[in-house]
């Protein structure tokens, strides 16, 4: 059995390198389990080692929360990616030309407007939102289109709270992040806002902390076992 505690807590132990725009990452599964973790589930080995090789595979640095690993109760984990990082790695890509996005309303006539923003008023109602990413050499954007019921969380029935205050921010980034994510894949593939999961009508009840609230991890010593 203590052999057994001694391998577990070496594997738990190793520490993963690799660089995010210019920083050294140093990842363990134990800086994970200790610090990256949001909600009140225990992660297992198999939803770490996932998160793991996302962030290394593309680069993403979880300490500025570019990436989230949330666990609640027995529910599967979720990962998800911060919209900043879409956005940020759209810019840096030498083909990208610019983006359009805006929300889908249904006015009081009973007619659908595409708008830029998300700017409605009482007695419309946003039925979803849209994006276009303007690529150089191509001849028309990539677009996506996305329907709000499809993607409004309600608990009992009602929207979580930040589609009931915020119903045109959320679903114009939902559409936002796909569109993005079809124009540069190699960049954004297996990257997820909060928004496309089932995971914000949670986290509007639990917080993600925010960086300066989390103690900063120092690289594991030595096991002088090992």
């Amino acid at each position: 059995m203590a052999l057994n505690n001694t391998l577990a807590k070496k594997q738990d132990d190793q520490v993963i390198r690799y660089d995010s725009n210019g920083t050294e990452i140093k990842l363990s599964p134990a800086i994970v389990r200790n610090y990256l973790v949001n909600g009140n589930g225990d992660v297992t080995n198999q939803e770490v080692v996932m998160f793991l090789n996302l962030c290394k595979a593309q680069h993403l640095n979880p300490f500025l929360r570019e990436a989230y690993l949330i666990k609640f109760g027995n529910q599967p984990a979720t990962i998800v990616t911060g919209k900043e990082v879409f956005t940020k790695r759209a810019r840096r890509n030498k083909d990208f030309a610019g983006y359009e996005a805006g929300i889908i309303v249904q006015n009081e006539a009973g007619e659908l407007e595409s708008r830029s923003g998300t700017l409605h008023i009482e007695g419309e109602q946003i039925v979803g939102g849209w994006a276009k990413v303007h690529i150089r050499g191509y001849d028309v954007p990539i677009e996506a289109s996305v329907s709000f019921d499809e993607y409004c969380l309600k608990k009992d029935g009602h929207p979580a709270s930040n589609w009931a205050a915020k119903p045109g921010t959320m679903i114009r980034k939902v559409a936002l992040v796909q569109a993005l994510r079809e124009a540069f894949p190699e960049e954004l593939q297996g990257m997820y806002s909060a928004e496309e999961m089932d995971v914000q009508a949670t986290l509007d009840e639990t917080p993600i902390q925010e960086p300066d609230e989390q103690p900063i991890p120092q690289e594991p010593e030595a096991d002088p076992l090992a």
